[in-house]
């Protein structure tokens, strides 16, 4: 499984470019129907080629980045795959009850985090130190909500929920409670 940060990255650059290249024919059109004592005309087989080429292009950066997202192998093989350790958490009243007061994993480990709520939606996500996510998923009650996760390098991670639910879902952090070593 490949970090996500790593993803997050790649797909920053790439999709940046994209934009760019799709901000250029904005600019490139605008400024052919602009311009004064010129023909304002503009190419049209030209402009065509250049929107098909951007069509090709934006459909293969779809297709190649899917490849890159890091649980998308383990969601598709999940009937297959035996997790290492499974924990099963509860979400009531803006509060997360967990299984112990820290859960430990072991670098490597597929991980089944079971989310359930008995009262509103929730979020559940993952995140670093750094305060970027490592994963997350809507927590819907009365659903199975569940993700399965590998971790590939030790670290300390915080819980938090995040999808609004009202007022008091700010406070939904539990600080460094899953531990990966």
């Amino acid at each position: 499984m490949v970090d996500s940060t790593a993803v997050l990255n790649g797909q920053t650059i790439a999709y940046t470019a994209y934009t760019l290249a799709i901000i250029s024919v904005m600019v490139w059109f605008s400024v052919a129907i602009t311009r004064k004592g010129k023909s304002n005309k503009v190419s049209a087989g030209l402009f065509y080629t250049w929107v098909g080429f951007l069509v090709v292009l934006g459909v293969s950066l779809h297709i190649v980045t899917a490849n890159t997202i890091p649980w998308k192998h383990m969601d598709l093989n999940r009937a297959n795959i035996t997790p290492e350790k499974v924990f099963d958490i509860t979400v009531e009243n803006h509060k997360f009850n967990l299984p112990s007061e820290t859960l430990y994993i072991d670098v490597n480990d597929k991980v089944m985090f079971n989310v359930t709520s008995y009262d509103l939606t929730y979020g559940f996500g993952l995140f670093r130190k750094d305060h970027s996510m490592l994963f997350q998923m809507q927590v819907v009650p009365g659903h199975v909500n569940d993700v399965m996760w590998q971790f590939l390098k030790p670290g300390v991670y915080s819980i938090r929920s995040t999808e609004y639910s009202g007022p008091a879902g700010y406070q939904m952090i539990e600080k460094d409670v899953v531990v990966v070593r």
